[in-house]
């Protein structure tokens, strides 16, 4: 009995003390393996994370493209200012329209990182790559998407499609739209395209 009258509680046998160590064990173990069976993904998934952050950073630091810096998406086609023409609702071209023979694989005109690869009503098939000073290159109207998908790097002259006449371009000869977003505004993209 202690002093203030209560008993002591009984010691743990050693069948339950060693019962217990072993259960923390087991626990420690399965906790230890199931970490290293994840540690190997979330490695992975951070460091994807990483470079994908790294690459933006990067992107947003390089110089927006200026007169005469990129090459046509469609190299060896003509190429004819289109900018500013009427189009239907009252709206203007926000872009170039590029002529080619259906199927024409489109090469992105800059290195980045690709936004979107999709479609909206307007563009029919889109593909979007977000590339230095963070200019946004819209390319639109394709047949078919090449092998991209969001947040792919893309390099200079890499396929990201084929030239087609999807969305409100059905029916009108296949060709590729396009257009160049800075700060959420269109520019003309015919005089930073280089011409042949």
């Amino acid at each position: 009995m202690l002093a203030d009258g209560k008993s002591q509680p009984p010691k743990p046998s050693f069948v339950s003390r060693v019962l217990g160590v072993l259960i923390k064990a087991v626990v420690l173990i399965g906790f230890l393996f199931v970490f290293d069976k994840l540690l190997p993904s979330i490695s992975e998934q951070t460091q994807s994370f990483v470079v994908a952050k790294w690459q933006q950073l990067s992107l947003l630091q390089q110089e927006l493209p200026t007169e005469n810096s990129l090459p046509s998406p469609l190299p060896e086609k003509n190429l004819t200012d289109t900018w500013g023409a009427a189009r239907s609702q009252g709206r203007s071209h926000e872009g170039i329209d590029i002529f080619a023979e259906r199927g024409t694989p489109i090469q992105s005109t800059t290195q980045g990182i690709v936004s979107k690869v999709g479609e909206n009503n307007l563009g029919g098939r889109v593909v979007v790559v977000v590339g230095p000073g963070g200019a946004g290159h819209y390319y639109a109207h394709l047949e078919d998407y090449a092998d991209i998908a969001p947040n792919d790097w893309v390099n200079q002259g890499d396929i990201i499609g084929y030239v087609g006449d999807s969305g409100n371009a059905k029916g009108t000869p296949p060709h590729v739209h396009y257009g160049i977003y800075i700060n959420g505004s269109a520019v003309n993209p015919y005089p930073l395209l280089q011409k042949d």
